[in-house]
């Protein structure tokens, strides 16, 4: 079945003709192509990853704070509730973390799962990270893990064709729902509300 699309003026090429596309307008990805945000020096200065846990947990969309690390919602996501586990040590690979950070990493992993499934429903999960440039890494600087929720048919022409995603929910509101839904880890109860930065 399929539903009709909204009627919007029809964008007309440089000689004024009607080109017959419709266009989904996504602004802020412009931030994203432009490197907004993007630090690659070892440096934590305007390290994003850095500044976020100093913010409270609405303005620096973190779902859920441990010791070591925390977690996060991306700014630009693949799918509604795409996360991101990040230590607060400012580490750009994931063998530069210490066995506690390791563990604490892989236990906030497990949780974002269970709140996802949770809170949406989430039927599976991509989940990994990028290390480096040529491995894809947005910022480099800044080791993060990648969990991704995924259901059947979340998957269409847009992000293939156009390079678009349609996200059904802002970012606040989603991660409220997140937050609502995550589960307590062993310990977590005596953990202080914005740990300090090492």
């Amino acid at each position: 079945m399929s539903y009709p699309l909204p009627e919007t003026p029809v964008p007309q090429d440089g000689a004024g003709v009607p080109d017959g596309f419709r266009r989904l307008w996504m602004p802020h990805r412009m931030a994203y192509i432009k490197g907004e945000n993007r630090v690659s020096g070892p440096e934590p200065e305007g390290c994003p990853f850095c500044r976020a846990p100093r913010l409270s947990d609405a303005e620096g969309l973190i779902v859920a704070r441990g010791a070591l690390v925390y977690t996060v919602l991306n700014l630009y996501p693949y799918n509604a509730g795409h996360l991101m586990v990040c230590p607060y040590r400012h580490v750009a690979d994931f063998t530069e973390l210490d066995g506690p950070e390791t563990t604490e990493l892989a236990e906030h992993t497990k949780l974002a799962m269970a709140a996802l499934r949770a809170a949406s429903g989430a039927q599976g999960f991509n989940i990994g990270m990028n290390m480096g440039n040529v491995a894809g890494a947005g910022i480099t600087a800044h080791l993060h893990q990648h969990v991704v929720p995924r259901w059947g048919g979340d998957t269409n022409f847009l992000p293939v064709v156009s390079a678009t995603k349609v996200l059904p929910q802002l970012l606040g509101e989603t991660r409220e729902m997140i937050a609502d839904a995550w589960p307590a880890g062993p310990g977590e109860p005596g953990l202080p509300a914005r740990p300090e930065q090492p």
